[in-house]
């Protein structure tokens, strides 16, 4: 399992490709990869900015992991999620997810994205041409929770 918060850009390419490699027994890689809108709810958005809790996130996206280990057969998991300031198709989260079979992968995968919009201690502030505003959770962000514990 890689967790990383960080600043900088990263190269998804080369994560997906270090995680492919890592085994050969893996039959799949699934990979998710959140940017930066120029639009939300209508406004142009020139700007986000992503604050966390340092050791509480890492924490937060860990058990994430766990929690989707403990429901699918997955080998490996990386998450790199970005804080700071950052611009319209900059890159936000890198989410993959390796294991034998592509629909352990492609559930898991989509789980930790589900989760991590809604549990995990991220807080964003948009830029408009209206002002700065708090990005709050959105019901379908929820909703698309709730769905797992089915």
């Amino acid at each position: 399992m890689t967790v990383r918060v960080q600043i900088q850009d990263f190269d998804a390419g080369l994560e997906i490709n270090l995680l492919r490699n890592a085994r050969k027994d893996a039959g799949a890689v699934v990979s998710f990869i959140g940017q930066v809108r120029d639009l939300n709810e209508g406004d142009a958005v020139s700007k986000l900015t992503l604050e966390h809790y340092p050791g509480m996130t890492e924490k937060a996206l860990e058990a994430i992991v766990k929690l989707a280990q403990s429901r699918w057969d997955i080998f490996d998991t990386v998450i790199i999620h970005r804080i700071g300031s950052l611009q319209p198709a900059d890159q936000i989260v890198l989410v993959a997810v390796s294991s034998a079979h592509r629909g352990e992968a492609f559930k898991a995968c989509e789980f930790i994205m589900d989760y991590l919009k809604t549990e995990a201690p991220f807080w964003k502030k948009e830029q408009t041409s209206t002002g700065e505003r708090w990005v709050e959770a959105k019901i379908t962000d929820e909703d698309a929770r709730e769905r797992w514990k089915k």
